[in-house]
């Protein structure tokens, strides 16, 4: 039997490990209940590749016929993930599995198929029967390009981890997962890819849009660089600053060239003082061109140095020296990001030119405290973020009214109301600078940043439209971190995983940032036992930042792990508290530990249920605390207040969240998740 879709051989292919269809023959009762739910989901005659006795193990001398080829040409990919599958012995892996995501790459859809509802899917559906060892689920996302998402037929309750069978109680099971539910899902995920892929023309996804995690190879796009730090040559080690300066300047420049990708300066900034060679950089970073130079600083005077040199080949491509006063120092920036893109024969847009002469910080002392200050600010910390909103001032003192300083000022602000100290005071600061910022620039992305940030925890829907704004003009690391975070909180989980794939391609080796991005995709899509050792390493990178203590608790609890939770937090979190988040641990450390009186005396505190109110994402979590405890009243309580503050992630409250479990028979609870899911699903991002 043929595709439904010209020049493939089969519809689908089932690959699987022999062992796992022994003995009850899950497998083979998988693609029986499978062809009977697509009979009554498709129109059309869908055709499945199964094969009853397929090879378990490899020879070094085996290869593969043609006609397993062949049948691997198909539109969907689905692997029967196991505890054995992610094995090098296995013929499903190697022959099957592998071949087919490098095949599928190359044909004339590509691995990742954008679907009728502008989300992206692959074309490899995963249905995993066990729970993982962190080491194989590593071994498929390196091989996807991505996180290992399916859908999910396990059963498992305390010593039990097997498949999920048609008998299985879904009331018994952790996952609450129920065995008819689950084939309707994996059939109406095969109908959506295949409707993509039917779709004409085709739309391929760009690169920009839809990159691969850090652990895979993507291909390296043509027009990629990473700008080395510049080296300070000047005899005055204090002029540090001042090279690093220019190696930021003029990667923001090229990031404003559109068909360019241009590394982070965060990730661009690890190679300072490198004794790599050019070749084992370009390779780490994923990119074609580097640019490196020098900066020598005299008094007044300057003399920069740079070439573009090609990583594949080694060869210098063009190199050129610029000398001149300190006054000259952005135009000289600009001569050197203009000469690239003519090397690399880029023509520059209208748009392009004009930003590469925007300047909203023209002095060179002033630049130096705004990235100094930006660093702490990002550090989630209060003694951090006080640190930074100093360095701030002290740069609008010297440049006079600046629209970027007071949107940095704001976000100095912002940070300490997010982290609970003086929150009113603050988020009235905050917003305060963010309209003195856009009076003098209307489009001003940093600003449009930080009112997102404002808007993220009370109305995420017009949060979301700041941050497109901001998006649109300037696709920083940060902005696309924050945009991801929020499309979690409405339940858009495929564009916040999207977005989360750009910045790994453009701040390849911040391994902080991954590892936490990684914890929190896992979490906010259900699979929790996949995020623990990633928030946990992200603790331990930064153990006295509250938002890695909260998530860490978080991780530790809805694993099921209530003794280790409560131990984690009395060591991690110290009474007093300083922030909102440090006083939420607190009560939940009290709720766990079943003392009523001390969770209502922990609220009564300062003014704490106030801020908890005021954020949708803790009120989500203080309402399943209170579903925990039995409290039904309350945990709906602030389930409401979530919703109406704009959490509306349909998925982890209707379904992923296990401690919402004893409210979800509640007829108010299901009458609020209608509401939910149909703000859910007509949003638009």
């Amino acid at each position: 039997m043929s595709s439904i879709v010209k020049g493939y051989n089969y519809d689908i292919f089932i690959s699987y490990r022999q062992k796992d269809n022994r003995g009850e023959r899950w497998v083979s009762e998988f693609v029986e209940s499978l062809k009977t739910e697509l009979e009554s989901t498709f129109k059309e005659d869908i055709s499945v590749y199964f094969d009853i006795n397929p090879g378990d193990y490899l020879l070094e001398s085996y290869d593969v016929d043609a006609s397993l080829k062949e049948k691997l040409k198909c539109l969907i990919f689905i692997p029967v993930i196991s505890r054995t599958y992610c094995d090098p012995k296995s013929f499903a892996w190697e022959n099957e599995f592998k071949a087919f995501v490098k095949m599928a790459s190359q044909d004339e859809f590509g691995l990742r198929v954008k679907l009728p509802n502008g989300n992206v899917a692959n074309r490899v559906l995963p249905v995993r029967i066990h729970d993982l060892d962190i080491a194989d689920i590593k071994e498929c996302e390196s091989v996807l390009g991505g996180v290992l998402r399916g859908i999910e037929f396990i059963y498992k309750e305390p010593g039990a981890n097997k498949p999920l069978t048609a008998d299985d109680d879904e009331n018994k099971n952790l996952y609450k997962t129920k065995y008819r539910i689950q084939i309707n899902k994996v059939a109406l995920a095969i109908k959506e890819i295949i409707i993509g892929m039917k779709k004409s023309p085709i739309e391929p996804i760009s690169e920009e849009k839809e990159a691969r995690f850090i652990e895979d190879n993507p291909p390296i796009k043509e027009n990629s660089i990473v700008v080395l730090p510049f080296e300070n040559m000047s005899s005055d080690p204090d002029q540090e600053y001042f090279s690093d300066g220019l190696t930021e300047e003029i990667i923001t420049d090229l990031s404003h060239i559109h068909d360019l990708l241009v590394i982070s300066r965060s990730s661009a900034m690890t190679f300072k003082g490198t004794k790599k060679k050019i070749s084992e950089i370009v390779k780490e970073v994923n990119v074609h061109y580097a640019l490196e130079g020098s900066v020598r600083k005299a008094g007044n005077n300057i003399r920069i140095t740079a070439q573009l040199i090609d990583g594949i080949t080694d060869s210098h491509l063009w190199a050129e020296k610029f000398s001149g006063t300190l006054d000259d120092i952005f135009d000289m920036q600009e001569k050197v990001s203009r000469a690239i893109a003519d090397s690399l024969e880029i023509k520059l847009s209208p748009e392009d030119k004009k930003k590469l002469t925007e300047r909203a910080i023209d002095n060179a002392f002033a630049y130096d405290r705004y990235l100094r200050a930006y660093s702490e600010i990002l550090s989630w910390t209060k003694d951090g973020i006080i640190h930074g909103l100093k360095l701030m001032e002290e740069g609008i003192e010297i440049t006079g009214p600046n629209a970027i300083f007071y949107a940095g000022i704001a976000l100095a602000y912002f940070q300490l109301a997010n982290i609970g100290v003086d929150q009113n005071e603050n988020f009235i600061k905050s917003e305060e600078y963010i309209q003195k910022a856009l009076e003098i620039n209307p489009d001003l992305p940093e600003a449009h940043f930080v009112y997102g940030n404002i808007f993220m925890l009370s109305d995420p829907p017009r949060a979301i439209k700041h941050y497109n704004k901001a998006y649109k003009s300037k696709p920083s690391p940060e902005v696309i971190q924050w945009f991801s975070w929020c499309c979690f909180i409405v339940g858009k989980s495929d564009l916040a995983v999207s977005l989360v794939d750009q910045n790994f391609r453009l701040d390849p080796v911040n391994t902080v940032y991954h590892t936490a991005s990684k914890g929190l995709i896992h979490f906010m899509t259900g699979h929790f036992d996949l995020a623990l050792p990633f928030l946990t390493e992200s603790y331990s990178s930064a153990p006295e930042a509250s938002m890695w203590q909260l998530w860490k608790a978080l991780a530790l609890l809805y694993n099921g792990k209530v003794a280790e939770t409560v131990e984690f937090i009395g060591n991690a979190v110290k009474e007093p508290w300083e922030d909102s988040i440090a006083g939420f641990l607190i009560f939940l450390k009290y709720a766990l530990k079943g003392d009523a009186a001390k969770m209502e005396q922990v609220l009564a505190t300062g003014d704490l249920i106030r801020l908890l109110q005021s954020d949708c994402q803790y009120s989500w979590h203080m309402g399943a605390v209170y579903s925990y405890v039995g409290d039904r009243d309350k945990s709906l309580e602030w389930l409401e207040n979530a919703v109406n503050r704009g959490f509306i992630n349909y998925q982890m409250l209707n379904e992923y969240d296990p401690l919402l479990i004893n409210i979800r028979g509640e007829e108010k609870y299901r009458k609020l998740m209608e509401r939910v899911k149909y703000e859910w699903e007509n949003l638009e991002v």
